[in-house]
């Protein structure tokens, strides 16, 4: 036990036995590989073992280990109550009485009122998907996959009706990457189990992805978002340096694997034309092979057999190949922008144990709301909102938004919001910042 803890006292006959109690200076001792706890509503567990079996995978709960872990048990379970049937198990005891609710000096009555707001949001349904809107939006979605096809079938293969096509291909891909990133986060039905079948269906019949890939490493990001180690999304394998500590602490140590001051440049050559059709591709095809992973592996390759079965007559199989890594390589830009317009201007940095509404508002920044931009971000424009709330459908990202502006001004929390072009731009000044910081400290320290 660690200082204050107690694991009460022998009873006698009748002597109801207390409960062990700890303090967090002792649950943040097991945050190691082989020994973890973490907290959620004061109650401690050990999730040493069970982590292997989380169906979120290993690192998303691991990064908790030692930690509150409260809001983010709540905001990525849609149905909590059924989940801590699994927690009971791995219960051990409870915090010590005088122990504070929140860890490493968290303001208790910010955290509250950030979880009175999610009741807020509860009472006025906002978790409740539409299947007007998700049915409508998946329409949308098969309407241009066929007009790509139709296309092709009444005008033939001359290069007009080919870049058509591929434009079509393109906006169906993308926006079916949106539509996919609503199941994935369970926010399109009640229940988990619709949306895992759902999830399947668009990000492997329809895109040629894993769903089990992606939910590994997206609520990673969504867990700590911009957090070194924690989030994947900011695992730049030696090819960018990012935000203000990473660049000065590689320079400070002559690491120097591609010139970063210049990296806002070869950012146009190596990173919005590559990551889909390259990096993904073989990342995804990789993992599923390597996990066994058959279920998502035939859900992929039914997509590669009907894109070939579609477009072989038109081009044949090496001319298909050709069209989807052009489909590929225009999504991969559209893509790109729009995932990191959000993030990379925004603090990235190592983990400071921040509370959910502190931690998501530092790494996240929203873009002005618009017919075009909902559309073209599949919402994500409203980030903040999505991050606090990852299960909330996005059609009610609107309506919180004004009380999650309200909460920010009262705790001073930065709550940014930009213009669609400023936020891109922003993307390739955040690159030069950082590139500038590496080549100072390369040089001078």
């Amino acid at each position: 036990m660690g200082k204050g803890g107690q694991n009460g006292e022998s009873c006698s006959s009748g002597c109801v036995k207390s409960e062990p109690r700890y303090t967090w200076e002792e649950v943040q001792k097991h945050n190691t590989k082989t020994d973890k706890w973490l907290v959620v509503e004061r109650k401690v567990y050990n999730i040493t073992d069970w982590v292997k079996r989380h169906p979120g995978g290993i690192r998303v709960i691991s990064h908790y280990a030692g930690e509150d872990a409260t809001d983010a048990f709540v905001a990525f379970h849609p149905d909590p109550n059924f989940v801590r049937k699994f927690l009971k198990p791995l219960y051990v005891g409870e915090l010590a009485e005088n122990e504070p609710s929140q860890d490493r000096g968290k303001n208790a009555q910010q955290v509250e009122d950030f979880q009175k707001l999610r009741k807020t949001a509860e009472e006025m349904n906002l978790f409740n998907g539409s299947w007007v809107f998700f049915g409508l939006y998946l329409a949308h979605i098969l309407v241009v996959e066929y007009l790509a096809w139709a296309n092709l079938h009444y005008f033939g293969n001359g290069w007009i009706p080919t870049l058509i096509t591929i434009l079509l291909l393109t906006v169906s891909q993308a926006q079916a990457g949106w539509l996919q990133h609503d199941f994935g986060h369970l926010s399109v039905f009640k229940k988990s189990k619709w949306n895992h079948i759902g999830h399947k269906f668009v990000i492997g019949h329809l895109k040629g992805a894993s769903a089990n890939w992606w939910n590994h490493r997206h609520f990673q990001h969504h867990a700590k978002p911009n957090i070194f180690s924690k989030d994947p999304d900011v695992n730049m394998v030696h090819i960018f340096v990012l935000g203000d500590t990473q660049p000065v602490e590689y320079g400070k140590k002559k690491i120097k694997y591609l010139p970063y001051n210049h990296q806002h440049q070869y950012f146009f050559l190596i990173g919005p034309p590559l990551l889909i059709p390259l990096y993904f591709t073989v990342q995804i095809m990789k993992t599923m092979i390597t996990r066994k992973d058959w279920v998502d592996l035939a859900w992929s390759l039914s997509y590669y057999t009907r894109f070939l079965i579609t477009f072989v007559p038109f081009f044949g199989f090496f001319g298909s190949v050709a069209l989807l890594f052009a489909v590929r390589f225009i999504e991969s830009h559209w893509f790109v922008w729009v995932t990191q317009m959000n993030h990379i201007p925004m603090e990235i940095d190592h983990e400071k144990h921040r509370d959910w509404l502190g931690c998501q508002l530092a790494a996240t920044c929203n873009i002005e709301q618009s017919f075009f931009n909902d559309w073209f971000s599949g919402h994500l424009n409203f980030q903040i909102e999505h991050h606090l709330f990852p299960t909330m459908p996005r059609h009610n990202y609107h309506k919180i938004a004004p009380l999650v502006r309200s909460l920010c001004k009262k705790y001073d929390v930065h709550y940014e919001e930009k213009k669609l072009y400023n936020a891109m731009r922003d993307v390739v000044g955040s690159l030069k910042k950082s590139g500038e910081l590496w080549l100072d400290a390369y040089l001078h320290k």
